[in-house]
């Protein structure tokens, strides 16, 4: 049971990463950051292929950190 949510997890790693690099980017580099990052949240939504790949980041986010907590559950309760 563990192997296979480790296993799990390594897989959701790998789907996170390609999910948040396909995503274009909201800032203007370090400046947006840090002298005008939070006026271009202001009335951006994202549309068609950026609010699809928002939701999934969000439901494979969501799996990761569960798998993670199942994962210190488990080894915490040496259950294999």
């Amino acid at each position: 049971m563990l192997t296979a949510a480790k296993i799990i997890l390594a897989v959701l790693s790998v789907v996170l990463v390609t999910v948040i690099l396909f995503q274009s980017g909201r800032s203007a580099g370090l400046s947006g950051v840090i002298a005008g990052g939070s006026d271009q949240w202001v009335n951006r939504r994202p549309r068609g292929w950026d609010s699809l790949l928002a939701k999934v980041t969000v439901v494979v986010a969501t799996l990761f950190f569960l798998d993670a907590f199942a994962i210190a559950y488990l080894f915490a309760h040496h259950v294999s």
